[in-house]
């Protein structure tokens, strides 16, 4: 955790990328924690399993002064057999939900990275609440399936719509989007 105080500083941008560092891994995996278990309440202890040993996990970073600075988002992908890939474990802090886009951003990096890897098929279970975010970024319902107890969509990514990204680790950076025009400045 950070010194920053967010519910005051708001970030100006936030890097989207494959999470390489250290700490970078333990935020996403805390946050995780944080989300599943002790928010959704989906998991008693954690949320780790068979796939986090064998998969790419990707971060949105809050930036201070032009430097990541905290774990705000996280999703990771696996390839399950040549071709066929999954996303599972997005979360966003609740702290920057309202920023509006960062689940947005790390499921385009998601679905970009696949498809710059080989990728033929992009499928992911996605919670009741979010369907209609991910059909808004061009995916499909195929079937409906409880996990965990919980409604879940099994959908499919239209990987005509997320252009092949070769370097996830480069990432990109997503300016924050503005709710109210900047204050006037007087002079």
């Amino acid at each position: 955790m950070n010194a920053i105080d967010h519910s005051v500083f708001h970030s100006p941008g936030y890097f989207i990328r494959a999470a390489t560092a250290a700490w970078e891994k333990a935020g996403a995996a805390t946050l995780r924690h944080r989300v599943f278990v002790e928010e959704q309440k989906l998991f008693p202890v954690h949320d780790r399993d068979g796939i986090d040993g064998d998969c790419t996990s990707l971060v949105a970073l809050s930036t201070y002064a032009h430097e990541a600075d905290e774990v705000v988002g996280t999703v990771r992908i696996h390839e399950e057999r040549p071709g066929l890939w999954w996303g599972s474990r997005l979360a966003v802090d609740s702290r920057f939900r309202h920023v509006g886009r960062l689940g947005r951003e790390l499921i385009r990096l998601a679905v970009s990275t696949a498809n710059g890897r080989g990728c033929h098929t992009f499928l992911a279970h996605v919670q009741a609440q979010n369907v209609e975010m991910f059909r808004h970024l061009s995916w499909d319902v195929e079937d409906e399936v409880v996990l965990h107890g919980m409604v879940h969509a099994r959908m499919r990514a239209d990987l005509a719509a997320y252009p092949p990204i070769a370097d996830p680790q480069a990432g990109f950076l997503a300016l924050a989007k503005r709710t109210a025009p900047p204050p006037a400045i007087a002079w």
